[in-house]
């Protein structure tokens, strides 16, 4: 069925941006117009970024009409644009003007601007309640729609003046608990007929949501997959990240092997360092002995934000801690905090800047 969650606000109006083309065919036969119209309108929303009807020089007069009368055009409007001393841009969205609901995205070039990666949200607020993101202070106000996500893209790119290299879904939200947009966004990203982005330069990230990495393997999704670990320890990890209750560690664990040997793909643990939380030398023991046990990649980041008391770790620290991951041989990235100066880095979405 259609993606029609969806009427705008009163207009009965369906927005035209999130829809696949299976889904975008059958709106438009409904309108006793043949298929190809459907992969116009696709090719000229995705791949050829158009904002209005009037773009889409090859429909004629009439049918225009009839789509403006069935489908909204809107977008999400920039409610405020910082840009950070090292390159880093973030912008605060709200889908609908004045309503309060915000959502971000980041803008991050690598040094050699070889690499542009652009960092969505895919919810407004969070369900979860990590300790160390700022996210997790504003109440949940909702899933994004597949539109609302790829638009974050779209306007980004269309403000920046470049193309992503890279997207990751490690904004607002745990991804796996807005499933079915975050996938029917990506696919999109993903198809050669709308943005054309390679799965390999995709990444959903899950704070350890297994029935939906279950489901991610079952479906055989082929982008890549983040987990953002942040403690080696079952007990050490429900002290700072609330999903262990439900998902414990063990369990995360077996579900990430599945993941590595199903679909045979490296997976990444994403771990925030806090000093007196998770950087002792046995905490590095434990990880060291997780890492060997499956085929992954570790990405360690600075804490940057100040909750409970909690400091971001020295240079001393951090290089003492990873000194001590060496035996795991696994590759590991510090990925350090670009965009820190406007709230932009990992874990700051949402802070007041």
């Amino acid at each position: 069925m259609p993606n029609t969650e969806i009427q705008e606000n009163g207009t009965g109006k369906i927005p035209v941006k999130g829809h696949t083309l299976e889904e975008l065919t059958q709106l438009i036969s409904e309108l006793g117009e043949k298929p190809f119209r459907a992969k116009q309108i696709y090719n000229g929303l995705y791949a050829n970024r158009y904002e209005s009807w009037e773009e889409f020089s090859t429909i004629g007069k009439d049918l225009k009409e009839k789509l403006k009368e069935k489908f909204s055009f809107s977008s999400i409007s920039v409610a405020k644009h910082l840009k950070s001393v090292d390159g880093t841009q973030k912008f605060t969205f709200e889908s609908v003007p004045g309503s309060g609901k915000e959502f971000e995205s980041v803008w991050i070039p690598s040094g050699d601007g070889g690499r542009k990666t652009i960092c969505i949200s895919s919810q407004i607020g969070c369900t979860l309640n990590c300790k160390f993101c700022a996210t997790a202070k504003l109440p949940y106000m909702g899933n994004l729609k597949a539109g609302e996500i790829i638009d974050q893209i779209l306007q980004v790119e269309k403000i920046v003046g470049d193309r992503a290299t890279n997207i990751v879904f490690m904004g607002m939200g745990e991804p796996m608990h807005n499933y079915f947009n975050v996938m029917r966004a990506a696919k999109l990203l993903h198809d050669g007929d709308a943005l054309g982005m390679g799965a390999k330069r995709i990444t959903i990230s899950t704070s350890g949501v297994v029935n939906g990495i279950r489901r991610f393997i079952e479906n055989k999704e082929p982008y890549n997959l983040a987990i953002s670990l942040n403690h080696p320890d079952p007990n050490g990890r429900k002290e700072i990240m609330d999903i262990e209750e439900k998902f414990a560690l063990p369990e995360l664990l077996d579900a990430a092997l599945e993941y590595t040997k199903v679909l045979k793909r490296r997976i990444t643990f994403e771990y925030v360092m806090i000093p007196g939380v998770n950087m002792s030398a046995e905490d590095a023991k434990k990880l060291v002995k997780i890492a060997r046990r499956l085929d992954c990649k570790i990405n360690v980041i600075p804490l940057n934000t100040e909750f409970f008391g909690w400091r971001r770790p020295s240079d001393q620290e951090i290089d003492e801690f990873l000194r001590h991951l060496e035996p795991a041989g696994v590759p590991i990235l510090n990925r350090r905090s670009p965009g820190k100066d406007i709230n932009g880095a990992c874990g700051m979405l949402a802070a007041k800047s």
